[in-house]
């Protein structure tokens, strides 16, 4: 008896799945595998339906969507324009002070040395280009999500509305993302842009939540107690002490950003992607994996750099 109420759950989904086995070569024996086919298909239907409104929304918000390509294109150019400017020993030496201050002198040394390592490769220019699609793409990123991360945290019912968007979103495959920037936006780089943003947002949104939501309360009633309003409870009390978590979610985000490089070479982006699949294409196996070696470099100098900004420095 003890045993049946110890693995009471095991032993009915064991039998659960027996009945519906038996169920199953019952039901083809006597209908056969024909019979069997889902009586219907809606999928053309819904399939119309989103058609024509995408159809509509880019007829009629033709505007809307030339302003921000035009827009993100200046400011891709000249960020690129302004990372190859730089020589590349002063943007080094940039890189090595970037991690001795933020991290430490082995943080700056390995991220200087990882730098002359693409240079080495020449992929230093495509490594700038990628740099700048992250840089704007990240920025759009987290200027949405943490807005939309503070809302999450003030509101039970926003964050009971956006969760499964954000699964949805985290679930969804990759190539998905590319689908809206080629609708709204063409082939290039600004399409490139929204797809990355749309993949690498969710953590910047999540963990923004989790940190607020994490404050002790204790904190946030003495700040209340001291007649604290709304906007000073939050941009005193609960952001700072969130700061730690928010930026996991801007870790996470740049991370999701340069896994979404190669991909979104796929519609045109510049950059290390690029070089990725045009090696690839050409069953270049060697070329490949370098350009895929200097994206998970800039992932480890990132991550290094950006971990140690609200950690305590270590010589």
């Amino acid at each position: 008896m003890k045993f049946i109420q110890k693995y009471r759950s095991l032993i009915f989904l064991g039998s659960a799945i027996c009945g519906a086995l038996i169920a199953s070569v019952v039901i083809h024996s006597v209908t056969g595998d024909d019979n069997l086919r889902y009586p219907t298909n809606i999928g053309p239907e819904i399939s119309n339906v989103i058609d024509d409104f995408i159809y509509w929304l880019v007829v009629n918000g033709e505007w809307f969507f030339d302003g921000i390509t035009d827009n993100l294109k200046i400011v891709l150019d000249n960020l690129r324009e302004f990372l190859i400017w730089i020589p590349w020993p002063v943007f080094i030496f940039l890189i090595f002070l970037l991690g001795w201050r933020l991290g430490s002198l082995r943080i700056g040394f390995v991220s200087a040395l990882g730098m002359v390592l693409i240079g080495l490769v020449n992929l230093w220019e495509p490594a700038m280009v990628t740099i700048a699609i992250m840089a704007v793409s990240v920025s759009i990123a987290v200027i949405f999500g943490i807005p939309i991360g503070i809302l999450m945290a003030r509101s039970n019912l926003i964050e009971t509305i956006l969760r499964p968007v954000l699964d949805a979103m985290q679930t969804m495959p990759s190539f998905v993302y590319l689908i809206p920037g080629i609708m709204f936006f063409g082939l290039g780089n600004v399409a490139a842009i929204l797809a990355t943003v749309l993949y690498s947002i969710p953590p910047c949104i999540r963990l923004t939540n989790l940190g607020i939501r994490q404050v002790n309360p204790s904190v946030v009633e003495a700040g209340e107690s001291f007649g604290s309003t709304t906007f000073q409870l939050l941009s005193k009390v609960q952001l700072p002490m969130a700061v730690p978590t928010i930026m996991a979610g801007i870790n996470q985000t740049i991370m999701m950003a340069l896994a979404m490089s190669t991909i979104a070479a796929m519609v045109g982006a510049g950059g290390l992607g690029i070089e990725v699949l045009r090696s690839m294409g050409q069953l270049q196996e060697g070329q490949a994996f370098i350009a895929g070696s200097a994206i998970v470099i800039m992932a480890i100098i990132i991550d290094r750099i950006t971990q140690r900004i609200v950690m305590p420095r270590s010589e």
